[in-house]
């Protein structure tokens, strides 16, 4: 069975950057896509936002709030998918989850597998 854990979210002040990692184990289908999603502190988890996924062929794909500050990879082995997040804003005060699912990947109804997410706190 997949497993998706997240790592690497912490506090950071305003214009300060971060790095998220998501290591995968299991199988993963070859044409899903792999991506993150946040939850702002007053949504619930419909309300989930994709940040940015990377499609089968690393095609990445970015939601405008973010385009320009984050970029998403991965490993060679593709085993680990990264989040590079700089400049970051208060607004970007969310709980991260790495997720996998159908392509393109924009809103929660399109992921089929979550991680168990990593928080991320940008403040002054």
């Amino acid at each position: 069975q997949e497993r998706l854990v997240e790592s690497g979210g912490g506090s950071v002040q305003p214009g300060g950057s971060l790095k998220l990692a998501c290591k995968f184990s299991g199988y993963i289908h070859p044409n899903y896509c792999l991506g993150w999603y946040r939850q702002l502190p007053d949504r619930g988890r419909d309300g989930r936002e994709m940040v940015a996924y990377v499609d089968n062929g690393n095609r990445p794909g970015y939601a405008d709030s973010v385009q320009g500050r984050f970029m998403i990879s991965r490993d060679n082995a593709k085993t680990t998918l990264y989040l590079s997040m700089d400049n970051l804003k208060p607004e970007d005060t969310a709980m991260y989850y790495c997720a996998v699912g159908i392509c393109p990947m924009l809103g929660v109804p399109d992921v089929v597998k979550w991680g168990q997410g990593t928080q991320v706190t940008v403040s002054s």
